[in-house]
């Protein structure tokens, strides 16, 4: 096998840890209102976006993977995720990420195929640097400008790199 494959592997093996964990824990109160938020539908109690067909052999339904408040407001974010071949390719996943907001509405933050990890660094009010990863070995880092994240760097393993 090779690294590439491994890497995938242990990718997959990582996230589904994770998946399973955070799957335990209990749901938000205005679970519904953070996946729309997202721009999910529900399909016989399914989230998916519009990209993913339920009836396709590839389809994974969106779960929330994880709360946390990312930047330090005192109000949650949520990491949503989604699995299928036939929106995310050879990547499998694509994620969301929704925040809620002093109204007490849900706020679409960021989504992308590929699998998110917060960094250390910062961007502006204190939202995390996120590199996105999959398949590969130089992963585009996104930072918070104030109003979005944006694309900045490319790292692998905390070190810069170029993409080929």
């Amino acid at each position: 096998m090779n690294i590439k494959k491994l890497y995938l592997l242990g990718v997959l093996l990582q996230f589904s840890a994770v998946s399973s964990a955070i799957a335990s824990q209990s749901p938000i109160s205005d679970e519904a209102e953070a996946f729309k938020a997202g721009g999910y539908l529900s399909t016989d109690g399914k989230w998916h976006t519009e990209c993913n067909d339920p009836a396709e052999p590839s389809f994974s339904p969106a779960v929330i993977e994880s709360k946390s408040d990312l930047n330090g407001d005192g109000l949650p974010e949520v990491i949503i995720s989604e699995g299928g071949t036939l929106c995310y390719g050879n990547t499998g996943s694509g994620f969301t990420i929704v925040s809620k907001q002093s109204n007490k509405t849900w706020k679409l933050i960021l989504s992308g195929t590929g699998i998110p990890k917060f960094l250390k660094t910062k961007g502006i009010d204190g939202w995390p640097d996120i590199e996105i990863g999959g398949p590969g070995f130089c992963f585009l880092v996104k930072r918070w400008n104030g109003e979005s994240y944006e694309s900045n760097r490319y790292e692998y393993e905390g070190k810069s790199c170029k993409v080929k």
